[in-house]
């Protein structure tokens, strides 16, 4: 994708996209489950973590109040969620994806500002950020609860905009490994949203959710910057649908 205004803002999702976490997402989700009754093997474990992984880069409060029916248990599930996820990641830590950091430090040397965004509660994101050593890395860091409401909602990329004084969100870059990523900066009206294959979704995944490019790293992106994303966009340009799906 190319465009006349350059890009000010880049828009960048941690798990999967600039950080590695192993599998403690889904240790977490499945302790969550089976600690409030949903017993693996069953139909509903099944389901629920199908959904789960469908809908990886979503507001995990989202995603259970959506499994739960907006009930009392929603909340129930999250907590602990967040309080394993909070273990797991004390004990085992999480690894950058190669590259990312420098890829980001590039980015700021061209003249972008950075927003790191997650899922993930305020906590889980601020021991993350130490664990990588990256608290001073970007410009800003946001969650769902610093916004309003998580992925695919356009609210963290809006808050970005406004709280780092983006002039036009026509300028903002998004990069993410789920069509959550994808369908909050189409809905936000992101200048470009850019897919990448080190996470939970596939590359058609992400090119139906309105992708403009997908890359096989976050690393690519200063390439793709410096390239005016003509090449990225001639080989892996999403269909002209002109609708972004909608998260049910």
């Amino acid at each position: 994708m190319t465009q006349d205004r350059p890009f000010t803002l880049a828009v960048i999702d941690m798990a999967g996209t600039t950080v590695d976490e192993g599998a403690l997402q889904e240790e977490a989700f499945t302790r969550a489950l089976t600690s409030h009754g949903v017993a693996q093997g069953t139909e509903a474990f099944t389901s629920m973590t199908a959904y789960a992984r469908r809908t990886m880069g979503t507001s995990k409060e989202l995603v259970f109040r959506r499994l739960f029916a907006d009930t009392p248990t929603a909340l129930d599930v999250n907590r602990t969620f967040e309080q394993v996820y909070d273990t797991l990641l004390a004990r085992h830590g999480v690894q950058p994806i190669p590259g990312a950091e420098e890829a980001i430090l590039a980015l700021r040397d061209a003249g972008l500002k950075i927003c790191l965004a997650t899922g993930f509660g305020r906590h889980t994101q601020n021991m993350i950020l130490a664990s990588l050593g990256w608290m001073g890395l970007a410009d800003l860091s946001l969650c769902p609860s610093d916004a309003g409401r998580g992925r695919p909602y356009p609210d963290i990329i809006l808050t970005a905009v406004l709280a780092l004084d983006i002039e036009d969100v026509r300028s903002v870059l998004v990069a993410g490994d789920t069509t959550s990523d994808l369908i909050a900066g189409r809905r936000a009206g992101a200048g470009a949203v850019i897919g990448v294959l080190t996470g939970a979704h596939s590359e058609t995944d992400l090119r139906r959710a309105g992708a403009d490019a997908v890359l096989p790293s976050m690393c690519r992106l200063p390439q793709w910057l410096q390239s005016g994303g003509a090449a990225a966009s001639d080989q892996h340009r999403a269909p002209s649908a002109g609708t972004v799906p909608s998260m049910k």
